[in-house]
């Protein structure tokens, strides 16, 4: 029975009652029981007639003169669910009503009253139902509201968190959100003690066990029902509800499944974007970053996640790309060009299908090197992870396991794509290329199109947000490190890394521009020749201008008038050390500057 309905109690505190000085003379036990109508008879086999719920008023004129017909008639109604039954004296029964009805009454729970002064029933039975009527236009306000609350949630998108932020709101009740597996993957706890509420939050879960799709578990006191779309069930959503108290109001049940289905809607919109658990991990790593959320929070919602961040030693990890462009990362992709045309994603929507596929990559080298981290995407081209060890002594092991559990997600399922023949540029780096009479450099083995870097670890999660930040500005430095290292650390990118920690400082840009300001200008004005390159690629070949001239593709006398031509503009001598270590200094100063 719904509780929108006025309780006995309720009905006994009204004015007209009130009037009729009543007396509760049995079944104390039943006053909360909701009334759902007033009934008045005066026969004995009223019983068939009523269906549960009912007040039932009488003045006793036609109740059985004898002791069984009296306990019949309270068994009766008390089979049939009544409420209660309001008996007035004077008519039938003078100073009080017959025992044996008062003892029937009260072994069955039947809350039974005796109403000592006249009363017309018309009066109460108008002030109950204008009560029922009232709660229940109430109840309808209530649903009307929920189910343009949820509209509105399910047009505009809305996270999950939002979802259950405006459930909570409209239940005045906690609201979880759990996958299959029992993790909690969003929750409000309405202003209660969220903690308490998600402690051993899957032992809890387990034992709920509500006998329906949507149904209340009176035992745990939890109403529950299931979510998904399309016969694909992916989560429950939860709502407490004191099982001290009766049965949830109708419009919690429709509440909840307007929820649930708000819940599931999201999910099919987004369904070719991230996964829900993604979302949540990203939220929670953003949050690290950023510092939007406060630590005890992230701490608490990953732990309901099922990834536990205190007490462990954890390590920031990022993954990115080298190239930012889509069309440069084939060194690591299956090799289907025998298949026919390659599909690799084009367009707009290449970067974001990139970033989403190396995101489930790093997820799945996590779970098969066996470790607990965060993961996410970062920014638009890398991905991060917080790793949680138990142990620092299992950094470099853990770290090593995730580099290498990563190459083979990318890498075994396909050998890498050969290199592709280029119209005019032979392949095997002997002939010279038919355009500006350069030469394509020897094909060697080809880098990962990834870099895996790590920052320091740390035993706090407030610190975490160092290790993140570190790691990150590790992979940016790395991008154009030739090596292949399964995992860059700080010691690794050298000079490189110090510079990108570096990029924002005034100073530093300000000797870029004396450095390379002329040569970047006279690029601006020549886009053909580019001689910037020119200069990266002698530099990088330790000052050898042989070396320089295949780098750059170039012939030698090509690429001697070139560098003729930059020391000129540059007012330097290209076979300086020092002026060359400078000019290298300022040339990845440069790259540090571009790429933040």
């Amino acid at each position: 029975m719904s509780p929108v309905f006025p309780t006995v109690r309720e009905v006994l505190g009204l004015v007209p009652v009130r009037h009729g000085a009543p007396r509760l003379v049995a079944g104390d036990a039943g006053l909360d029981r909701p009334v759902r109508w007033v009934h008045v008879t005066e026969v004995p086999d009223i019983a068939t007639l009523l269906g549960g719920g009912e007040l039932v008023l009488t003045t006793g004129i036609g109740l059985p003169a004898d002791d069984t017909g009296l306990r019949a008639f309270v068994g009766d109604l008390a089979d049939v669910g009544v409420s209660g039954l309001v008996v007035e004296l004077g008519r039938r029964y003078v100073g009080g009503v017959p025992r044996v009805m008062a003892a029937a009454a009260e072994r069955r729970g039947l809350p039974l009253v005796e109403l000592r002064r006249a009363t017309p029933f018309v009066r109460i039975t108008e002030a109950v139902h204008a009560l029922i009527v009232d709660a229940q236009l109430t109840e309808l306000r209530a649903t009307e509201e929920i189910h343009q609350r949820f509209t509105e949630l399910s047009v505009e998108g809305a996270e999950p968190a939002e979802v259950l932020r405006q459930a909570a709101e409209l239940a005045g009740c906690p609201v979880v959100l759990e996958n299959l597996s029992r993790q909690v993957l969003a929750y409000d706890p309405a202003g209660e003690n969220a903690e308490l509420l998600l402690d051993g939050w899957e032992q809890h879960s387990r034992r709920i066990r509500p006998a329906g799709r949507t149904a209340y578990d009176p035992d745990s006191g939890w109403l529950v029902t299931t979510v998904g779309a399309r016969g694909q069930d992916w989560g429950r959503l939860l709502l407490r509800w004191p099982a001290a108290e009766a049965a949830p109001p109708t419009r919690l049940t429709i509440l909840i499944e307007r929820a649930a289905s708000t819940l599931a809607l999201g999910r099919l919109i987004r369904r070719d974007a991230e996964g829900l658990e993604r979302q949540i991990h990203r939220t929670l790593l953003t949050a690290l970053i950023d510092h939007s959320r406060p630590v005890d929070e992230v701490a608490l919602r990953a732990k309901a996640l099922g990834v536990t961040l205190d007490r462990r030693h954890l390590v920031g990890v990022v993954v990115r790309h080298r190239s930012d462009d889509p069309a440069g990362d084939a060194t690591d992709l299956p090799d289907d060009s025998r298949a026919g045309p390659r599909r690799d994603p084009v367009g707009p929507e290449a970067g974001p299908a990139r970033l989403r596929d190396l995101a489930e990559a790093v997820g799945q080298a996590v779970r098969e090197a066996k470790l607990t981290a965060l993961t996410s995407a970062v920014d638009d081209h890398a991905v991060g992870a917080l790793l949680a060890l138990p142990d620092p002594a299992a950094e470099e092991r853990s770290l090593a396991a995730f580099a290498a559990a990563l190459r083979r997600v990318r890498l075994d399922a396909a050998p890498p794509r050969p290199p592709t023949p280029r119209p005019g540029r032979p392949t095997d780096g002997a002939g010279r290329a038919a355009a500006n009479g350069g030469v394509r450099p020897v094909d060697g083995p080809a880098r990962p199109a990834v870099v895996v870097a790590a920052g320091s670890g740390v035993s706090s999660l407030r610190e975490a947000r160092r290790s993140l930040v570190e790691a990150r500005q590790i992979a940016e430095a790395a991008r154009r490190d030739p090596r292949d290292l399964p995992c860059f650390r700080l010691p690794h990118v050298g000079l490189a890394g110090l510079l990108h920690l570096l990029r924002d400082e005034p100073r530093l840009q300000t000797f870029v521009e004396r450095e390379l300001g002329p040569l970047l200008a006279y690029d601006a004005q020549h886009p053909r020749e580019q001689l910037l390159g020119t200069l990266r690629a002698y530099l990088e070949q330790g000052r050898n201008k042989s070396a320089g001239a295949v780098a750059a593709h170039l012939s030698r006398p090509a690429f001697y008038e070139r560098l003729a031509r930059i020391g000129r503009i540059l007012d330097a001598d290209l076979d300086s050390v020092d002026q060359c270590l400078s000019l290298h200094v300022a040339l990845l100063a440069l790259d540090a500057v571009r790429t933040s």
